[in-house]
């Protein structure tokens, strides 16, 4: 109430629930959401460590079949067009099952988001697929699982360098023919140090505004940091109500 009389808004019309600590705002926030009573949850003054604890534990209600996973929203300057960033959030070290619900995530994150068939990089150190770097390995692995159909919606190619997933020149210069080298809405990282400063150079260093959202869950989760903007903020959660007008949309 507090807050919201310092920036002069009315919350009258709004339910306010009333907890004595952040864990019990947390579960109180899983419940509501569980049994249909609340459609998004979103990160305030609370740990994302806490948050997370109760939205993937299994007696919560909020698990499905698919992993969860956090999809950063970038618009920069420097491109002309979305990037989404997958996952620098939450999947520390994916294995490949949780890199296809990763990949999977994203691509239906874009597909809400207006990107009709979206161009999906799955990233490493380079484009050729080498025994000695795993992340190679898997990313071969999601193509081949995308032609089977066990990744949908979007066209995949990896191993690709980030160069090669963003830059023409650079594709041009190294001879690759790839449908998505160049031109890339999607980049699905091999791990979370990787996609969390991938996110973070691109908001510090070439003027990106970033929203993020977890998906995988009943219900889409905006997962702000203390760090963010309030126009980062109020995107996030314009991003999850996009999300979830697609997710709920008729067959």
């Amino acid at each position: 109430m507090a807050a919201a009389e310092v920036a002069a808004l009315d919350v009258s019309g709004l339910e306010l629930v009333d907890v004595p600590h952040s864990h019990a705002a947390a579960d109180e926030a899983v419940r509501l959401a569980a049994e249909g009573n609340a459609s998004i949850i979103m990160k305030g003054h609370i740990a994302t460590g806490e948050l997370m604890a109760a939205c993937v534990r299994r007696e919560g209600g909020l698990r499905t079949q698919r992993r969860m996973s956090h999809v950063f929203v970038m618009e920069t300057p420097a491109w002309s067009k979305w990037i989404l960033i997958s996952d620098g959030a939450i999947n520390i070290a994916p294995d490949l099952p949780t890199k296809r619900w990763i990949t999977q995530n994203a691509i239906d994150l874009a597909i809400a988001l207006g990107i009709d068939t979206p161009l999906t990089a799955i990233l490493s150190a380079t484009e050729l697929v080498d025994p000695a770097i795993l992340s190679t390995i898997d990313a071969a692995a999601l193509c081949k699982m995308a032609d089977r159909g066990q990744i949908r919606g979007g066209i995949l190619d990896g191993p690709l360098a980030f160069d090669l997933a963003m830059s023409p020149e650079a594709v041009l210069a190294k001879g690759l023919y790839s449908p998505v080298a160049g031109a890339a809405d999607i980049l699905i990282v091999p791990g979370i140090e990787a996609g969390n400063m991938l996110a973070k150079q691109l908001d510090y260093l070439a003027g990106a505004e970033a929203a993020g959202i977890v998906l995988g869950a009943k219900v889409p989760i905006v997962l702000t940091s203390r760090a963010d903007s309030p126009a980062e903020r109020a995107a996030s959660a314009a991003l999850a109500a996009a999300y979830l007008v697609w997710q709920n949309r008729p067959e």
